[in-house]
Formats: structure tokens, C-alpha cells, sequence
């Protein structure tokens, strides 16, 4: 995979300039490139307890974005995936502590421990007091003697760091630190592995698989299982954390791996809200990329049974931009809809062929799903067939509601539905459509006059007309010949005007206007690829 990057050798230096850089004057590092990386405060008070912390590259933001008034004094960085050395350990040591002394936050695995745990000795015989926490927050493993520390590690960058903002001693801070790594219980999945800098992709996980209870620097997870959903995903991972919670009241926090966009991430809060411990999340932090892998497509949870203290100490702002902050967890509550958005609504009626001419046009809208949203992806953002899907779909349920047998109130019943249900321009337009077909059709107009009076509103209105590739290339000869020669002749119409569309190489509407010539030769509009197959697929009966 091709990547934003320099050198290999260079990527975790060149980050860092690029982290500092960017800070307003608030981060400095040390000068010990290529081998001592530090990351700390320009600007730090002795007389107050440090706070250090760190390890491999990779896991950005962690740990040199938490570095800040608030949370941590300054955090060492090694290599990708690799802990730091003794000697950047001790350097940032050395710069950052004062007589207060320093707390080293250190996750579990045995390269960190060895080469914090040897700084934190050579610091000591320079007359320093030092003392080292080690978080073992993951319960992918249940039986391990020794359990990973991964994203619940911020819990303790946040909570240890208000006690030492405070003023607090370094006993004080690193009892705290202790209790919170003691309440706290992480675990991740991952649909992918993340893509290490300068490397090959390991390619574990199939598709339809996803991985549970996967470390941080793209170790295998515990297990692979099937993946279906987010919510299947999550109710896998809060089963897993349940068998190890109590029953109180906790702080969820929900990490993005790195990979998940925001939609997903926020689909997955939701999906938390629901799950078996939702009802004991009181408040969330997140979800935000806090403890990544690189790129992994996954996220892990972590949740933290806090005491009063803890949660003022996690509600206490910070300097660092990467804190995502935390909030309460509550129940999604609508709030009604304004009134000129409750339009009064004809009364429902049945007519049994309106109806199964209505399905069968939402049948066909719904298998070109997939076919159309290929389309669309060559010339747009690739979601037209589940646009139009969504809206059929949308509109086969609202069917017993639907005035069927009276034509004029129909037309403006859909285009309703339509307004409510559609997304994008092409909902607006639709909508427009079919209620300028309704104005028509109560003003006298037959069914095919009326769906022509529609077009022409919907081009007034959108600025679209013949040659602009769009549906209208295929909608209006079709119409035309609709009103004249009957079903067959429109069909054989739409499906001339959509084939034209394909040699058009000048977009005037829709996202296609952004693409030059060569992009858009040989491609058929989606939309009028769509009025194509309707017409079609209604004349073969």
C-alpha cells in the first residue's frame, strides 16, 4: 500500500518535528535524534510531579499527543511497534524531573518494562525519586499471567495526570494510578491489519471474519469470528467485558484502531448503548482515535469502574487536543418534528393494480441496487442504486397509507414520502416531480401529461435539460413516447436516451460535472441507466 511517507527511517523523527511544529509553542522535544526521541512540555512546573510515558511509534495520538498541561510531562518514542531505549527513557527522565519527583506510566509488554524499568533504576542512583505503574487492561486473555496494556492505559495518563496538576505527591499520584489500573478492563476487534510503514500487508483476516481481542501492535487476536454487523461486533466484545465488570456504574471508553471512519465509530457508540453493558454506561469518552494500530479498520473498548475522584479528575479540561473529553451516556430523546413538517395527509384507499404496479416499479429500483451504485462509483460517490433502493423500499412500506386509488392525490402522497425518506438532490428533485404531477393531474391532465408537466417543473427547478447527462436523457424521450405509442416505445426511448449518455463527456448536474472528458466517455449515467431499466423491465410485464 502506497503511504504518506518519507524514509522509513525518518517516519517517527520527521512525525514528531511534525506533532511540535505544529503545537503553538506548547511541546518542544529533546536533541537526540536519531536514537533519543522526546517528546515534553516547553513549558513544565518542577515542583510538580512528572509524568512519563511512551513506547512504540504507531499508536498516534498515543503517547507524545497527550503530552500537556493536565496529563502527561513527556512521553519517549521509539520506532514503530518498538520500545524506546534505556537511554531515551532516562533522557526524558532526567529533563522532565524535579524535586516532586516522576511516574513512569508503562504498558505491559516485556520490552517496555525492561527498558523503562532499567531507566527508572539509573535515574534513582542519580538521586531522583522515581516510581513505575504498569497497565494490564486487556482481558482478551483472561488466563495470561501477564495481560497487555492497551487503551485503557489513557485512563491512568488522565486521572494520575489532574492529581499531579494538582499538586498532589508522588505517592498520592502512583496509589491513584494503581487503583484506576485495577478498575480498568479493555479489549479490541479488528475487520483488518494494519499496514506497518516500508512493510508488506499481512493479510490474516478473510472476508466475512473479524478478529477479537487483537494487541495493539498487530499481534493476532485471541480468536477470528464471524463478522455480520456492527451490532453483532459489539455485543461479541460486551460479552467479553461483562464476564469481568462488576455491577456498578462506569466510564466507557471507545478507541478508533485507526482504520474506522467517523460514521462507523459513531455507529458503534450507538450499537454500545445498546449492548449488554450499556445500561452501566454513565458517561463515554470518545469515540476518537486515542490508542491506535496504524491503520487497523477495528476499535476496542475499555471501561473503568471510577470512584467520585476519578470521574472529577477525568472532567478536569486538559491542554492536549487529542483528549477527546468525556461526557454523560444518555438516551437518545427526539424531540417532535415542527408542524409544517406534519402536512395533513389524504386518507389511504385500496386499489389492487395501482398497488401492484407500485411494487413492481420498487422491485426493479431495488434488485438495480448493486449494479447502479457500481455505476455511479466510476462517474460519482457511488450511491445511487441505494438511493433510489432506500426511497423504494421506503415507499413499499408506507403503502398502506398511500391514497391508491385516487391518481391526482397519489402523485403528491409520493412525492411527499419522497421529500421525507430520499437523500440527496435526487430526492429533492424526484419529489418536485411527482408533486408537479399531482398539480397537473388534479388540473385535468392524463396520467402521461402529467407526468410530463413533473419533468418539466423538475428541470425549472434543478437547471438540468436534454444533453446535461442526467436521468433527463432517458426520462423525457421516454415520456414523449409514453403519451404517443404506449410502454414499449418508452422503454425502447429510455433506454436509447441512457445508452447516448455514454458519449457524453460534458456533465452539466450531479457530481459527474467534476470529472473531465476522459473519466466520463464510454460511462452511462447511473441515473438515467435507472429510468432505463424501469421502463424495461415494467414493458416486459
Amino acid at each position: 500500500m502506497t503511504q504518506f511517507i518519507n524514509r522509513r527511517e525518518d517516519i517517527v523523527a520527521e512525525a514528531i518535528d511534525g506533532l511540535v511544529a505544529g503545537s503553538g509553542g506548547d511541546l518542544a522535544r529533546l536533541d537526540g535524534y536519531p536514537h533519543i526521541r522526546v517528546v515534553l512540555r516547553a513549558h513544565r512546573d518542577p515542583a510538580k510531579v512528572a509524568l512519563v510515558s511512551g513506547g512504540g511509534a504507531g499508536h498516534e495520538p498515543a503517547h507524545a499527543g497527550f503530552v500537556g498541561k493536565g496529563m502527561l510531562t513527556a512521553a519517549i518514542c521509539g520506532d514503530v511497534f518498538a520500545s524506546p531505549s534505556v537511554d531515551a527513557v532516562l533522557a526524558g527522565i532526567l529533563a522532565v524531573t524535579g524535586p516532586a519527583g516522576c511516574l513512569l506510566i508503562v504498558k505491559n509488554y516485556t520490552g517496555d518494562r525492561l527498558n523503562f524499568g532499567l531507566a527508572a533504576e539509573r535515574a534513582r542512583a542519580f538521586g531522583l525519586k522515581v516510581s513505575m505503574v504498569v497497565v494490564n487492561d486487556d482481558v482478551a486473555l483472561p488466563d495470561t499471567p501477564q495481560a497487555r496494556g492497551v487503551a485503557g492505559t489513557l485512563f491512568v495518563h488522565k486521572i494520575a495526570g489532574a492529581l499531579a496538576e494538582q499538586g498532589a505527591d508522588l505517592a498520592a499520584v502512583t496509589a491513584a494510578a494503581e487503583r484506576v489500573i485495577r478498575a480498568t478492563r479493555s479489549i479490541g476487534m479488528s475487520l483488518d491489519t494494519c499496514t506497518v510503514p516500508g512493510a508488506p500487508k499481512e493479510d490474516r483476516i478473510p472476508r466475512g471474519k473479524a478478529e477479537l481481542g487483537l494487541g495493539i501492535h498487530g499481534e493476532a487476536g485471541v480468536e477470528q469470528v464471524g463478522y455480520s454487523d456492527a451490532r453483532g461486533a459489539m455485543e461479541m466484545v460486551a460479552e467479553k467485558l461483562a464476564a469481568v465488570m462488576s455491577d456498578g456504574a462506569h466510564v466507557a471508553l471507545l478507541n478508533n484502531l485507526g482504520g474506522a471512519s467517523v460514521l462507523e465509530m459513531q455507529v458503534l457508540s450507538h450499537e454500545l448503548g445498546k449492548s449488554l453493558i450499556g445500561a452501566q454506561i454513565g458517561h463515554l469518552i470518545g469515540p476518537a482515535a486515542m490508542m491506535t494500530s496504524l491503520d487497523m479498520r477495528g476499535f476496542s473498548v475499555s471501561v473503568l469502574e471510577a470512584d467520585e475522584d476519578d470521574m472529577a479528575a477525568l472532567l478536569v479540561p486538559v491542554a492536549p487536543s487529542a483528549w477527546p473529553g468525556m461526557r454523560a451516556h444518555l438516551p437518545v430523546v427526539p424531540l417532535d418534528l415542527p408542524d409544517g413538517l406534519r402536512p395533513i395527509k389524504p386518507l389511504p384507499s385500496a386499489h389492487p393494480e395501482t398497488r401492484a404496479f407500485l411494487k413492481r416499479c420498487c422491485e426493479i429500483l431495488i434488485s438495480a441496487e448493486a449494479d447502479l451504485n457500481l455505476l455511479d462509483a466510476r462517474a460519482g460517490d457511488g450511491d445511487t442504486g441505494s438511493t433510489l433502493a432506500g426511497a423504494a423500499r421506503a415507499l413499499t412500506q408506507a403503502m398502506d397509507a398511500l391514497p391508491l386509488a385516487d391518481h391526482t392525490q397519489l402523485f403528491r402522497a409520493i412525492g411527499l414520502e419522497l421529500s421525507q425518506t430520499m437523500g440527496g438532490s435526487s430526492g429533492v428533485l424526484l419529489a418536485i416531480f411527482f408533486a408537479a404531477a399531482g398539480d397537473a393531474a388534479s388540473a385535468g391532465a392524463s396520467m402521461p401529461e402529467a407526468l410530463k408537466a413533473g419533468l418539466a417543473r423538475m428541470q425549472q427547478i434543478g437547471g438540468a435539460g436534454p444533453g446535461d447527462r442526467t436521468m433527463i436523457d432517458a426520462l423525457l424521450p421516454a415520456l414523449n413516447a409514453l403519451a404517443d405509442d404506449g410502454l414499449p416505445a418508452a422503454a425502447a426511448a429510455a433506454r436509447a436516451g441512457a445508452d447516448a449518455t455514454a458519449e457524453m463527456t460534458c456533465a452539466k448536474a450531479g457530481r459527474a460535472a467534476y470529472l473531465n472528458a476522459d473519466q466520463l466517455r464510454g460511462q452511462i449515467d447511473p441515473g438515467a441507466e435507472a429510468v432505463a431499466r424501469l421502463f424495461e423491465q415494467l414493458a416486459q410485464g
